[in-house]
């Protein structure tokens, strides 16, 4: 029987948040959480193969999919800003306790999440989510670095780039072994999203962002040190944004992480979505009560 998924609007803080959910509000709860340059729609099949088990709830973040896109006058893109709004959400539907699913920006914002109340999180699933820099490849992470720190036109080019058509297919049939199983819907439906009036700039002050996230990685590695939460990394290997040995890192702090290396790219659950399932439904069904 197909779980049926429902598509929602919340106001948080006065801003549009929606959200894919399903399953039992009584079951426990997995909270998806996307990362670049897409939205919840990149959890679109996942969510109904895990909703017989789990009350499934996946936003889009602020300036990503059909969630508000206030300008960055307006709203402060930072990834502190879309944790805060993340929060406030699961506040507001009454999440108290949540396994939590992350992949690529889902991941820092997932860290804040864990940092600001560790006892909330039961459990963590990591999908080419980074928490530690052994996963951060060349060249990609040079131009976002630089860019970072010396804004201009010399170093904002590259990243004007991977806002381009070329680099958001890219993403998704990088390192895939059978390209034909992604479909091109998924870099159709992002770059539509990401050619809005304005939305060039509100992902440009993302990625001037990203170094805050690495200087909260020794916070987060004490936190797996301290709570030994238990982790999932289930890795797209051939990702050449976040390698594998992002994925192997996790058991510096936690030497029970459960690592997966999948013969995919960055967005792992387009080809390998039965496997990934698997993995989290057997590894949540122990986990979590």
């Amino acid at each position: 029987m197909t779980s049926v998924v429902h598509h929602r609007t919340a106001t948080v803080s006065g801003l549009e948040v929606f959200y894919r959910e399903a399953g039992d509000p009584q079951a426990p709860t997995l909270v998806l959480l996307h990362g670049f340059p897409t939205s919840s729609h990149m959890f679109r099949r996942l969510i109904p193969a895990l909703a017989d088990r789990y009350h499934v709830i996946a936003p889009d973040h602020v300036g990503f999919g059909q969630s508000a896109m206030p300008s960055p006058q307006d709203f402060p893109y930072t990834f502190e800003a879309l944790t805060q709004v993340t929060s406030d959400l699961l506040d507001q539907l009454g999440v108290d306790r949540f396994a939590m699913y992350v992949q690529d920006y889902g991941a820092p914002i997932g860290w804040r999440l864990a940092l600001r109340t560790p006892d909330r999180v039961t459990a963590i699933v990591t999908q080419n989510g980074n928490a530690y820099v052994e996963g951060f490849v060349k060249p990609f992470w040079d131009g976002v670095f630089a860019y970072a720190e010396a804004p201009g036109p010399e170093t904002e080019a590259p990243m004007r780039g991977a806002l381009t058509p070329e680099i958001t297919r890219w993403q998704y049939v990088n390192g895939v072994a059978d390209p034909s199983l992604v479909s091109p819907d998924n870099w159709v439906h992002d770059q539509a999203l990401l050619d809005r009036p304005g939305n060039d700039e509100i992902q440009l002050k993302l990625f001037r962002d990203y170094p805050t996230n690495v200087d909260l990685y020794p916070k987060v590695h004490q936190y797996f040190r301290d709570s030994q939460v238990p982790v999932l990394a289930v890795w797209g290997a051939n990702d050449e944004i976040f390698g594998p040995a992002g994925a192997e890192a996790f058991r510096q702090d936690l030497p029970q992480a459960e690592i997966h290396l999948l013969e995919s790219g960055h967005f792992a659950l387009e080809s390998h979505l039965e496997n990934i399932t698997q993995y989290i439904r057997d590894f949540l069904g122990r986990v979590v009560a």
